[in-house]
């Protein structure tokens, strides 16, 4: 692996994400990148693919940049810079591009390859779990959600539109993280989320038992 590339790339990713706010700072993106090589080393795949998905993966997020286009032509823009060669940009730009949940509720995700897979899992276990607990609430306040209210009830998402309206924080583990075990891909990740899963479901448990009290 190049390690002068991944230093680059790492330090690319800090300059955009240093200021979030959103729960998907450097600290996310630095366990995201440790999940991803922890499951690569369980693979037979392109470490440095994998590598560098994993820092650059929410630095073109919607959600989370201003303008996403831009943000797109920036990171080719750096990636040409750095001497990253054609066919390894398009293989990470079309992880960034179809990694996401909300692509998938769209249908308009494409099928990952494997080192996409190996990114999709990590950041997806990275939402599961105590620290992704931590995040949907962190996530929630940020947007100024509600915590839990029994009368708006969990939907069932078919849409990114819907994904992006406002719901409780409460809600968006149904909506969203207790689903995300299911969509796994590889078995390290798989071991994992299901430790993760059933944290996650004895806190919601719990969370309901305390709040009608």
């Amino acid at each position: 692996m190049d390690n002068e590339k991944v230093i680059a790339i790492e330090q690319f990713t800090q300059s955009i994400m240093k200021q979030d706010q959103t729960g998907h700072g450097m600290d996310h993106i630095n366990r995201v990148v440790r999940l991803a090589q922890k499951i690569a080393e369980t693979e037979d795949c392109d470490f440095f693919i994998v590598t560098a998905a994993a820092y650059l993966h929410d630095t073109v997020d919607d959600k989370l940049v201003a303008d996403s286009q831009e943000a797109y032509k920036q990171l080719e823009e750096f990636l040409l810079g750095i001497a990253v060669s054609s066919e390894q940009m398009q293989q990470i730009m079309h992880i960034i591009k179809n990694l996401s949940f909300s692509q998938q509720l769209n249908g308009t995700a494409e099928k990952l390859t494997l080192e996409g897979q190996i990114v999709q899992d990590a950041d997806r276990l990275d939402a599961m779990g105590a620290v992704g607990i931590t995040r949907t609430i962190y996530y929630g306040g940020y947007k100024g959600n509600l915590i839990y209210d029994p009368n708006i009830k969990p939907r069932t998402l078919k849409s990114k539109a819907e994904y992006r309206e406002e719901s409780t924080v409460f809600n968006h583990f149904y909506e969203k993280i207790l689903l995300l075990n299911e969509y796994l891909n590889t078995e390290y990740a798989k071991q994992i989320g299901n430790k993760r899963q059933r944290f996650l479901e004895s806190f919601l448990e719990e969370f309901l038992d305390e709040w009608d009290q």
